[in-house]
């Protein structure tokens, strides 16, 4: 037969370290209050954490005429508290201690001035028993104490009487909130020598009934009278099994990272700092959502993006200028020598965009470049200019800002107010910097479609050949025309069958230096279809990298603090 281990869940230190986490994610997206708040019950834990460990500080709390004071009395066996009918009675917290070697840190950290060593019996050594004022006590530096004080403690006794026991400023202000804490609550039906024996079981049934409202199911409930001493001694039995076990101020502070965490889980959105943040609905956690909208990006939302980009940057524009440059620099490289200088003479379209090496190298020239970052952030050695392609439209903007809010939209969907908030804005925080960078990604990839074949060389070396053997049979012919003018003895010519070579070298240069520019232009305008489609797909894939750098990797980086933050939360309330 195996034996099964029961799972322990993870340790306080590590729980609180994920709060601690949680909270420094949650910075800006979340309510300051809930913040803080975290954070001050990480610190505070750790401060209690350091002090004694050996003592538990338990705390008598309850409103005006409750008989804390009476029960304090009581239990430490002596009259350390001020009983009395003028109300308040008890003005600040007292201490009454068993065995309180050692105790006077925590006690400095509590700031409970007032110290008695109590004189009841029972093993009830490590007890730090503290005498609260009134929670609804007129004066407001009275509850002011008292909520201080019941953040700090580690066991809560909370006294009610018979009176009182539905109050509602008891179960909204306290006991709702800290259902998180009923493992450290106790609550005493104080003063039930007053009524009959079935009243005081219907009072205890209500209670209970109350209780279980508040979310404090198993909170044990005493019935106890202070004056007879009905009841003390099962208080003074469950105030020896928690001081005996050493656990109440570990408990306390697991309840503690529990409620923090729960508060930031809950937390509406910050109402500074995102803007429309203070628009968004409050949500709740939805834990993975940050890996799966990471996911959506790389679909539809990021080509749209990519798309609009291209139609802005002007992108069909600078691929036919990719192509009709092609011809037009193939033309200039591989026509017939006779007529290829005319060329010059016609615009280059990539230079009249400012996105060939010449134009961008003038623009440096000129200080209007900029240099492109290298790989880490550091200086590359290649630098780009504006290019002159023109600006995008009012609709081309537009439908720019459409894409990037759909990226927003699409990655925030499902998540809470929050966190959908600050994601949408990540999609925006870079995008007045888009035009710019789009500009810079297009003169840098679309430099490269001016780099020249090497067929055109071999073209161009062979043009002049036959350019040079029709200018040798011109010269030659006219070296004969010469001499037959001057009635020379004509020296013997050569034939190719019935034609002189000089006419044939220059006819046949002529014809085969018009044929070679025909066959180069064709070969021009097929390479310039060709290098165009590589430059569209290097253009789209550029422009692209920088949506992912600019709009879709800040997203990103939202979904994965998201992510982190709610496993770092599901580890605190684990």
């Amino acid at each position: 037969m195996k034996l099964l281990r029961r799972k322990e869940g993870p340790s306080l230190d590590s729980r609180l370290a994920a709060l601690l986490e949680a909270a420094s994610l949650a910075e800006g997206r979340l309510p300051e209050q809930a913040v803080s708040g975290a954070r001050s019950v990480a610190e505070r834990a750790g401060a209690r954490r350091d002090l004694s460990v050996d003592h538990t500080v338990a705390a008598l709390a309850g409103a005006t005429g409750s008989g804390k004071s009476s029960l304090y009395n009581a239990l430490a066996g002596a009259e350390l508290a001020a009983v009395g009918v003028t109300r308040p009675t008890t003005s600040t917290a007292q201490a009454a201690l068993w065995d309180g070697e050692g105790a006077g840190p925590l006690l400095d950290w509590l700031d409970v001035p007032q110290r008695h060593s109590a004189t009841a019996a029972g093993d009830l050594s490590g007890l730090i028993l503290l005498d609260l004022p009134d929670h609804d006590s007129i004066r407001l530096s009275h509850r002011l104490e008292v909520d201080r004080l019941v953040e700090l403690v580690d066991l809560l006794v909370w006294v009610v009487d018979p009176q009182k026991y539905a109050d509602a400023a008891l179960h909204e202000r306290y006991l709702r909130p800290l259902a998180a804490h009923r493992d450290v609550t106790v609550v005493v039906l104080n003063q039930v020598d007053r009524l009959p024996a079935q009243a005081v079981d219907r009072c205890l049934r209500d209670m209970r009934r109350l209780l279980d409202d508040d979310g404090m199911q198993g909170v044990p409930v005493l019935a106890v009278s202070a004056r007879t001493g009905t009841g003390l001694p099962q208080l003074r039995s469950l105030l020896q099994d928690r001081v005996s076990e050493r656990k109440s101020w570990s408990a306390r502070l697991a309840a503690d990272v529990t409620t923090a965490a729960t508060h930031l889980t809950t937390a509406g959105p910050a109402s500074e700092g995102l803007p429309g943040a203070a628009d968004e609905p409050d949500g709740v956690l939805a834990a993975g959502r940050g890996t799966e909208g990471a996911a959506q990006l790389t679909g539809g939302p990021g080509r749209a993006l990519t798309g609009a980009l291209s139609q802005a940057a002007g992108v069909p524009l600078v691929v036919e200028a990719v192509a009709k440059g092609h011809r037009h620099r193939a033309i200039v490289a591989t026509g017939w020598p006779v007529t290829r200088w005319l060329r010059r003479f016609r615009p280059d379209p990539l230079r009249r965009l400012r996105v060939d090496g010449m134009a961008l190298q003038g623009a440096v020239t000129g200080g209007a470049g900029r240099e492109i970052e290298g790989p880490g952030g550091e200086p590359g050695s290649e630098i780009v200019g504006r290019t002159s392609v023109p600006a995008a439209s009012a609709v081309q903007r537009a439908q720019v800002e459409t894409a990037v809010r759909d990226v927003g939209e699409a990655a925030a969907s499902g998540l809470p107010g929050p966190w959908a908030a600050a994601v949408r804005h990540a999609a925006r925080s870079r995008s007045q910097d888009l035009a710019d960078a789009v500009d810079r990604a297009v003169a840098r990839t679309s430099a490269g479609a001016t780099r020249r074949p090497r067929w055109w060389r071999a073209v161009n070396a062979l043009q002049w050949l036959v350019f040079a053997a029709m200018v040798a049979g011109a010269l030659w012919l006219g070296v004969l025309f010469g001499m037959d003018y001057l009635r020379l003895p004509q020296p013997p010519l050569p034939t190719a069958g019935v034609v002189p070579w000089p006419t044939v070298l220059l006819v046949g240069g002529a014809l085969a230096g018009v044929l070679i520019a025909l066959l180069a232009r064709l070969a021009a305008w097929a390479g310039g279809r060709r290098r165009a489609r590589r430059t569209s797909r290097a253009l789209r894939a550029a422009i692209g990298q920088v949506g992912e750098d600019f709009v879709l990797d800040p997203v990103r980086a939202e979904l994965d603090r998201y992510a982190r933050f709610t496993e770092a939360l599901e580890l605190a309330r684990s």
